[in-house]
């Protein structure tokens, strides 16, 4: 089966700024996948050369296929792109601006799937009203609908619920997780680590424009051992046995981090011995955050150690 997205050896650098250095990527058709990393990762770079916004210094991009640059216009009817930016054209309403962005791809009868997008995406309400008297989360759907009118085979989401309410985010991903179940490919960029582990079954991790990690996210948290645990104690002080498993403190809780769970009884014991009372305890599985702030620390800590010293 060919990818949804194939990236060979992608180089781009602006200037002496090197944002993509060497990234070789595969996306397999009907996977919901996530491109996580840091602000100034490349993600946004990648995501623009794949869409023909971007031109890389060297290396390939093809999107079903299609070479994004010698097959350009093959390549953009395949993909739909959801922007970070909210950009929109102030002089027409919702149905007007789905109809010209219909246009751009030769779509002449589309109507009826201009009113099932409008409908999933909760816009019936604006259908008719002018784009510049919308709320921010309001054009954030109309960029997911523009996204959707020529019902690409792969959609690309790069950041799509930044700034949106939850009853925006929750419709947008019911709508989203359909294209999916119909065989549509999702490719995910967020910052809301929660979204990406309940909705994708794979990923990439950037830094500095290289991919650190890429596996399946049952496997990346699978490599990660113990468990947290979130404390709440009257009197409120940690015994000082229990301060070197110490990780953080949020308000009046200590947070706890575990190799083990064998470690509980130790923790339990303690706080027996120093004859604390529990008001509250949780426990905590890693997730895909724990997994997300080991790998970047990593790599920022094999950074360090190859710095040669002058």
């Amino acid at each position: 089966m060919i990818p949804a997205i194939e990236v060979k050896q992608m180089h781009k650098c602006f200037g002496k700024l090197q944002a993509l250095a060497g990234i070789d990527l595969e996306i397999k058709t009907g996977e919901f996948f996530a491109l996580l990393g840091p602000n100034g990762a490349g993600k946004t770079t990648l995501i623009n050369i794949i869409a023909g916004l971007t031109r890389a210094t060297s290396g390939s991009a093809r999107v079903m296929g299609y070479d994004v640059v010698a097959d350009y216009r093959e390549a953009r009817r395949m993909l739909g792109v959801v922007p970070q930016e909210l950009v929109f054209d102030p002089f027409f309403t919702v149905r007007e601006t789905l109809a010209i962005q219909s246009g751009y791809y030769g779509l002449k009868n589309n109507k009826s799937w201009i009113d099932e997008i409008i409908h999933h995406l909760d816009l019936a309400d604006k259908a008719d009203a002018n784009m510049r008297t919308l709320s921010g989360g309001m054009k954030r759907r109309v960029l997911v609908a523009q996204a959707l009118v020529h019902k690409p085979p792969v959609i690309v989401l790069d950041e799509p619920t930044a700034g949106v309410d939850v009853e925006l985010r929750q419709g947008l991903w019911r709508f989203i997780r359909e294209l999916n179940r119909d065989g549509h490919t999702i490719v995910l960029t967020t910052h809301y680590l929660d979204e990406a582990e309940a909705l994708c079954s794979r990923v990439a991790m950037l830094k500095q424009g290289n991919i650190v990690a890429l596996d399946s996210i049952r496997n990346l948290i699978s490599g990660i051992s113990g468990c947290s645990v979130r404390l709440r104690l009257s009197p409120d002080t940690l015994p000082p046995a229990l301060q070197p498993l110490m990780s953080r403190c949020e308000a009046e809780y200590y947070i706890l981090a575990l190799d083990e769970y064998s470690q509980l009884e130790q923790v339990m014991a303690a706080l027996r011995t120093a004859g604390s009372q529990v008001l509250e305890m949780q426990v905590f599985q890693p997730d895909l955050e724990e997994v997300f702030v080991k790998i970047m620390g990593d790599v920022e800590i094999r950074e360090a150690v190859a710095v040669p010293i002058t």
